[in-house]
């Protein structure tokens, strides 16, 4: 699987969500949100497709208010395909 997107229209509830995931042994970085997946507040949680679960499992544990949605990202011919998982 491709690198996975944690979508929050927060920015303060991105980097929260990115602070709880690394605090949990989940490599997580914040990125740019892709164009192509038309909400957010600009930044992202980028993570691997095989952290998925324990990402859901830590998000419990955090605010939601703001959180949109996991976003699958591939690059196929120089585009960017954002879709939801």
């Amino acid at each position: 699987m491709n690198a996975i997107l944690a979508v929050f229209r927060s920015r303060s509830q991105t980097l929260e969500f990115i602070s709880r995931l690394n605090a949990n042994g989940i490599c997580a970085t914040a990125v740019t949100t892709p164009r192509e997946a038309n909400v957010g507040c600009g930044i992202s949680a980028r993570l691997s497709g095989s952290d998925l679960y324990r990402a859901r499992y830590v998000l419990n544990g955090c605010s939601r208010s703001a959180f949109v949605g996991f976003f699958c990202v591939e690059t196929k011919y120089g585009r960017t395909i954002v879709r939801p998982v």
